[in-house]
């Protein structure tokens, strides 16, 4: 009986002790509401705002948007979208692109970009390609893309494939642009600051435009792995992790309003007698050339904020 005399007693004050704790956070939840508020209603105010400014964006490009919809039902969703992607790059990156007059309008041409963390600069790319360039692009994009539930569609509709080095050739040979960063997944999440290029041996974008007759572009953009960053605490980890699965299981931070410039790059002209080994050697140094000029090495986001604003 003693003894159930005091369990029961523990339980009691157990549960007082649960209930005074519940009581103390209630009050701090009640205390702190409404400064939580105060602080959450300018940043909704901000979104709507923000949201207005898309729109105008969109209405300011409505002429783009009506030819478009005369022409085909998924010409005008990806006007659309790539129109949102402009609008998005100009506000949150003040974002600028210098030498678009370098792609052809009429004729083939690999464009071979560095990759960011999170590749939000190319989607400005493609979105200039679209509503300024009348030459169609097709993308190399890595496997797993097409894994991600819902992504079939969005890839079918951008012309993302993961490309046989023959249907890259008849791309090019159609007179189609076919953008490609030679780095992939590996470079996206193992290079960093220093924005080492993490190419390996990989030369099959050379082979495409020495079969096509093709020049090759190089495309950089100043401070893209300011905007985001994969972490670097665990790297040995997670590339060993990337290596085995090929999956991209490392985890990435920022989306930070950072200046982000393009440079693209004077073609490299596919010359007689060059082999695809020498053409991938002249695209990286042109491409390292870009980075050197063009970027603060190594990357500063603080840097990169002051660029911006």
């Amino acid at each position: 009986m003693c003894f159930d005399a005091i369990s029961n007693l523990t339980i009691v004050i157990a549960l007082s002790d649960v209930i005074e704790r519940f009581k103390i956070v209630s009050w701090l939840l009640w205390l702190t509401t409404p400064v939580a508020i105060t602080f959450l209603l300018p940043l909704v105010i901000l979104l709507l705002v923000y949201g207005c400014v898309l729109f105008l964006h969109f209405y300011k490009s409505r002429h783009k948007l009506v030819d478009a919809y005369s022409k085909g039902y998924w010409d005008a969703a990806k006007v659309s979208i790539a129109t949102f992607w402009e609008a998005q790059g100009k506000i949150w990156h003040g974002y600028e692109i210098r030498g678009l007059e370098k792609l052809p309008t009429d004729s083939g041409a690999v464009l071979v970009f560095y990759h960011g963390a999170i590749p939000i600069d190319f989607y400005y790319i493609l979105s200039k390609v679209v509503l300024y360039k009348e030459n169609t692009m097709h993308i190399i994009g890595d496997r797993f893309l097409f894994k991600v539930p819902g992504f079939k569609l969005l890839m079918q509709v951008f012309n993302v494939t993961v490309g046989s080095w023959e249907e890259c050739t008849d791309m090019l040979k159609k007179g189609h642009l076919l953008a490609i960063s030679p780095g992939g997944v590996r470079e996206a999440f193992f290079s960093n600051e220093y924005y080492q290029l993490k190419w390996k041996n990989r030369i099959g974008f050379a082979k495409c435009a020495v079969s096509a007759q093709v020049p090759i572009i190089p495309i950089f953009t100043q401070n893209c792995r300011e905007a985001f960053r994969a972490l670097s605490f665990g790297r040995p980890i997670f590339k060993w992790l990337y290596e085995k699965t090929r999956l991209p299981i490392v985890p990435i931070y920022g989306g930070f309003p950072v200046k982000l410039r393009t440079f693209i790059g004077d073609p490299i002209v596919c010359k007689a007698g060059t082999t695809a080994e020498q053409l991938a050697l002249e695209c990286r140094n042109a491409l390292e050339q870009l980075i050197v000029e063009h970027q603060k090495i190594p990357g500063s986001i603080l840097h990169a904020l002051f660029e911006r604003f």
